[in-house]
């Protein structure tokens, strides 16, 4: 196995924790540790409890991982348009 190998596994966030942290229930029914990759913190897209996500993890700790990806849910369509946002 290489060193860049990552595990991908989806699962449900059931739990926010602080500093940017989320509980994550995998579909094996491990519950792990993880954080928000670093493209999601950039577009900010916003996860909470129920959110269904996608999850890489090492192969060294399986206890903790980052979340890629996140589903959208029923009733999350397009955003509108930002209210107070101010470019210059």
């Amino acid at each position: 196995m290489a060193k860049e190998d990552l595990l991908t596994l989806d699962g449900q966030i059931d739990e926010i924790l602080p500093d940017g942290r989320f509980g994550v229930m995998l579909e094996n029914e491990h519950r792990i540790i993880a954080y928000t990759a670093g493209k999601m913190r950039k577009f900010r897209i916003r996860s909470v409890v129920g959110d269904r996500v996608r999850v890489e993890m090492t192969p060294y700790d399986l206890s903790k991982g980052r979340i890629v990806f996140r589903e959208r849910g029923p009733g999350g369509g397009p955003p509108g348009k930002r209210k107070g946002v101010v470019r210059r």
